[in-house]
């Protein structure tokens, strides 16, 4: 597999990919993962690291957009919703003060108030926090800073194209070990989630962007630190893989819009996929800190630990 273009003053802050055939997927973890199947990609250039608050402050100055998490929901919108949720938030990790059962509502709180400025809610703001990814954007928001950088988001296939680095077939970002030699090479939970974390890895939320060493393309952050969302509609399961080499899909898509959305949610709200896993992925919960990993998310919905990042198509003839 050939090795990414360096990045140029084209496309600053950005690594050129050359494309090619890989195995996307895995057999080893989450059913909606499987089955493994051969992909192709054509290059594209994408983000080295996922979108920091300062870049994402830009985009807001520049624009005066304001994200879905600064917006009070509309009550046509959310059938049966309890008129006193109706209110601007997001979703915070906060963690219980013991063993809980392994149920979201444990560990996961709406926050009236919490927005990308106020990570933890309205008494808290991102100070120091300039070289973090941003958090609380729903999938409007990331299209919207994307197409205002002359970007879009990223397929998954392309994701996880990026995100393995050229280690085609590998558990991790990183080879076939978690933690090889016990060092840690990404931002994930460490101890028994939710409720207990050693910090191993320094940090109890984000992390500086590029603070872990990149994968074999130079990109930093693909796994662990924040979530990120991509363009591709949910579906549990990937396509069979072809038969024969000539049947090999080039740059394809996920699911439809109507059939991502959860049959149980009576708003019947659209969902994404989300890839890369993020600073609460722990052995005893969410192995998704891997490429192959991904995780459906409902695109009105932000919270602290979904970022994003951009890819453009490629325009380097080489």
């Amino acid at each position: 597999m050939q090795p990414a273009r360096q990045v140029t003053t084209e496309n600053p802050g950005m690594v050129a990919l050359p494309g090619g055939v890989f195995r996307m997927g895995s057999a080893h973890y989450y059913p909606e993962e499987q089955p493994v199947h051969n992909v192709r990609v054509d290059p594209f250039w994408i983000d080295r690291t996922p979108v920091t608050n300062a870049e994402f402050a830009r985009f807001v100055a520049a624009t005066g957009h304001v994200t879905v998490a600064e917006r009070a929901p509309r009550a046509e919108d959310y059938p049966g919703a309890l008129p006193h949720m109706l209110r601007a938030g997001s979703l915070v990790f906060t963690p219980p003060p013991g063993p809980v059962p392994m149920e979201l509502g444990y560990w996961w709180q709406f926050v009236f108030g919490a927005d990308w400025r106020h990570p933890l809610g309205p008494d808290s703001d991102i100070d120091g926090l300039d070289d973090h990814p941003v958090v609380h954007v729903a999938a409007d928001d990331a299209e919207a800073y994307a197409a205002w950088a002359g970007k879009r988001l990223p397929t998954e296939a392309e994701w996880e194209y990026a995100a393995r680095g050229g280690l085609d077939g590998a558990d991790y970002a990183w080879g076939e070990f978690l933690a090889p030699m016990g060092h840690v090479l990404a931002n994930y939970w460490q101890g028994r989630f939710p409720w207990e974390n050693t910090l191993d890895d320094g940090f109890a939320r984000t992390s500086p962007v590029g603070h872990f060493p990149a994968n074999g393309y130079g990109l930093v952050d693909m796994i662990g630190n924040t979530w990120e969302w991509t363009s591709d509609w949910y579906r549990d399961h990937h396509p069979a893989n072809a038969q024969k080499a000539c049947c090999v899909p080039t740059n394809p898509r996920g699911g439809n819009r109507e059939e991502s959305a959860d049959g149980r949610d009576a708003a019947h709200i659209p969902r994404r996929v989300l890839k890369g896993g993020s600073h609460l992925c722990a052995p005893n919960y969410c192995q998704r800190y891997r490429p192959a990993a991904r995780y459906p998310h409902a695109v009105d919905t932000s919270t602290s630990h979904i970022g994003f990042r951009c890819v453009a198509d490629d325009s380097v003839k080489g």
